[in-house]
């Protein structure tokens, strides 16, 4: 358990750290610092469930492009959890509706939280 709850909390402060760099273009509907808890484990139920099954069901656009397709997939799955996250009133939305902000806001949260779990010694087993 407390494993998950490090997760949770590296995805949380990733988040975070992603809306707060992008803040005019990505804005949060609800900035209390239980929201990104929530949104937190809304992003890692998505990666959990859906992103399996979307990255076999894009194996040959990722063989295609020597796994640069993961990156669309894990934008796929941020803006997703933000979505989910926004039926809630918990989630982010992206006013101009531009793909390469939430690409930018997948990418840094995949950085942050790998950098965070490396320092934290959170590992996937």
């Amino acid at each position: 358990m407390p494993k998950f709850l490090t997760r949770l909390i590296v995805n949380a402060g990733a988040l975070y750290l992603a809306v707060l760099i992008l803040s005019p273009h990505i804005v949060m509907q609800n900035e209390k610092w239980w929201a990104f808890l929530v949104l937190a484990l809304i992003f890692g139920l998505v990666n959990a469930l859906i992103r399996p099954v979307l990255m076999i069901a894009s194996c040959p656009l990722i063989v295609l492009s020597l796994g640069l397709g993961t990156l669309v997939v894990n934008t796929v799955m941020f803006l997703l959890a933000g979505w989910i996250g926004s039926q809630m009133q918990m989630g982010f939305t992206i006013p101009e509706n531009k793909f390469w902000y939430a690409f930018l806001g997948a990418l840094i949260v995949s950085i942050v939280s790998f950098i965070l779990s490396r320092i934290l010694g959170v590992e996937k087993k």
